[in-house]
């Protein structure tokens, strides 16, 4: 058996270390977590739901850059001194959110250094991941984008045995983060159900075949 990654770690590890210092909120569908600009003193963990994070350009433009699921970390801006939010986060079904205060995060960096290591990981596992995300904006196809998309929000990839997941998102927001139109999502979304990569039918069942349609030429 393969070695595990050597930076790999469950964010539910992390979250272990300071559950008892979080406090938890839930949230309706479409409610506002934080928005772009405010002033950024907290880290927040997705305990239950989805949460959409999208920024805004001065004109007015809009994309969605990430679409969290239980067991994400967001608002990591925070550990920069005298920061904001470069990103609003919105909650997209009902969900449960911990946050828990920059100064709380901070004092564990100090004393703990094993929680320390774990979310250095964890960051290092992210920015990887917006690299990829970034290569592929430039590189792939909209119907690649796109499995890629729902592999990542399946958790191909972070997982032993790639099972079929369920994925609830709409495909107005898989447009907003493919960069594509409605229209070109639903067309992609019937023909990756014809060749039988996923099930659709409001929420989404992501089969392991769509990782081998991803990985072909």
């Amino acid at each position: 058996m393969a070695d595990k990654h050597p930076l790999a770690v469950d964010p539910r590890d992390l979250f272990k270390r300071v559950d008892t210092q979080t406090t938890t909120q839930d949230y309706r569908n479409k409610q506002a977590i934080f928005a772009q600009g405010d002033k950024a003193d907290a880290m927040f963990y997705v305990r239950n739901g989805n949460v959409k994070l999208t920024v805004a350009s001065k004109h007015g433009k809009k994309a969605v850059i990430a679409v969290l699921k239980r067991g994400d970390f967001f608002g990591e801006g925070c550990l920069a001194r005298q920061s904001l939010r470069m990103s609003t986060a919105t909650a997209i079904q009902p969900s449960t959110i911990a946050r828990i205060k920059r100064a709380t995060i901070v004092r564990m960096i100090h004393r703990e250094p094993a929680f320390a290591k774990l979310l250095i990981s964890y960051l290092l596992l992210r920015i990887g991941r917006i690299e990829e995300e970034f290569v592929d904006q430039i590189f792939s196809s909209s119907e690649k984008r796109l499995a890629r998309v729902l592999l990542q929000l399946a958790s191909f990839g972070l997982r032993s045995k790639p099972e079929p997941a369920i994925v609830k998102v709409t495909q107005e927001t898989l447009a907003e983060m493919v960069g594509t139109t409605r229209s070109r999502i639903s067309y992609f979304m019937n023909r990756f159900r014809k060749m039988g990569l996923i099930d659709y039918n409001g929420s989404v069942r992501v089969h392991a075949a769509l990782l081998t349609f991803l990985l072909q030429e």
